[in-house]
């Protein structure tokens, strides 16, 4: 197949580069290249005439969202829609990148993609947006990440909360971390070979949730950064409601797939994809390499 990835030195679209490589023409496409809020530059797609069009572009600064809400909607739902619409005169795929923040938190237990959707902040709402305008395609996949870690670290956000973690601990400054706020950490890596399993194997169109196996709170993500790394910081839990932050954030929005299993494709646990990160970046020792092959 080939692929074009927009975005493709974010954090997750390198994982997906590094993934497709040798298994498909991988094409990398950044923001340099294309202009996903305006409709003109995503015509540079049709030079390329790719059989899908995986759409990772994304603003995700939660609470800068609520400041600029239109500039949300610009990326998150109009750079879909003119992707969605590239890939439909192209007869691509489309896969758009959604988001854990689609959900209010309510249900206190992992969300499937038999769920519904219902935002409390303006990044998910304008992702939600989003995945409406991916659907104007039949053919498209909405994949659903959440609390995503990869070794090039996030755009436009300094890296990624394990780094942030690490430095703080070798700088011995006394963390604080909340305690009541539940996720599913994701290694874009492991996302990454998901959507291609997706891709290779013609699955349903449709909603799928690509993260890790399981889920914890922040602080104990946290913690088990530091067990792993044999560090021993002064980390103090707090509250979401100490972090005075702009935006809503759903207190419990780890997601699972009850969809993946059903075509045989299992995920690792976070814990396991935590250690392989922390050995690629090289915090940890081993001889162990990581494997894109698998």
């Amino acid at each position: 197949m080939r692929i074009a990835v927009v975005g493709s030195t974010g954090q997750l679209g390198t994982d997906l580069m590094r993934v497709m490589q040798g298994h498909h023409e991988a094409i990398g496409l950044t923001h340099e290249d294309i202009e996903v809020t305006e409709y003109e530059s995503c015509l540079v797609l049709k030079k390329y005439d790719p059989d899908v069009i995986i759409n990772t572009a994304a603003f995700h600064k939660t609470d800068q969202c609520e400041e600029e809400p239109l500039r949300a909607f610009l990326v998150n739902a109009i750079g879909a829609r003119n992707l969605a619409s590239i890939s439909r005169e192209l007869d691509a795929t489309i896969v758009y990148i959604s988001t854990d923040y689609v959900f209010d938190g309510l249900k206190n237990a992992p969300y499937t993609e038999e769920d519904v959707p219902n935002p409390v902040n303006t990044y998910g709402i304008s992702k939600l947006a989003g995945e409406f305008y991916t659907k104007q395609n039949p053919k498209h996949y909405i994949i659903r990440v959440a609390s995503l870690f990869g070794v090039a670290g996030a755009r436009g956000k300094g890296g990624n909360f394990v780094e942030t973690m690490i430095t703080k601990a070798l700088n011995r400054e006394i963390i604080s971390v909340v305690d009541d706020m539940w996720m599913s950490p994701t290694c874009t890596k492991d996302a990454a070979l998901i959507i291609r399993r997706i891709l290779e194997e013609g699955l349903p169109y449709g909603v799928y949730h690509a993260t890790n196996k399981g889920y914890c709170t922040w602080f104990q993500f946290a913690q088990e950064i530091f067990r792993l790394m044999g560090l021993a910081p002064e980390i103090r839990p707090i509250k979401t409601d100490q972090l005075q932050a702009k935006a809503r954030r759903p207190k419990f929005s780890a997601l699972e797939s009850v969809k993946l299993p059903k075509y045989g494709i299992e995920v690792r646990n976070w814990r396991e994809s935590l250690r392989e990160y922390l050995l690629e970046k090289g915090h940890l020792v081993l001889n162990k390499k990581p494997d894109f092959g698998t």
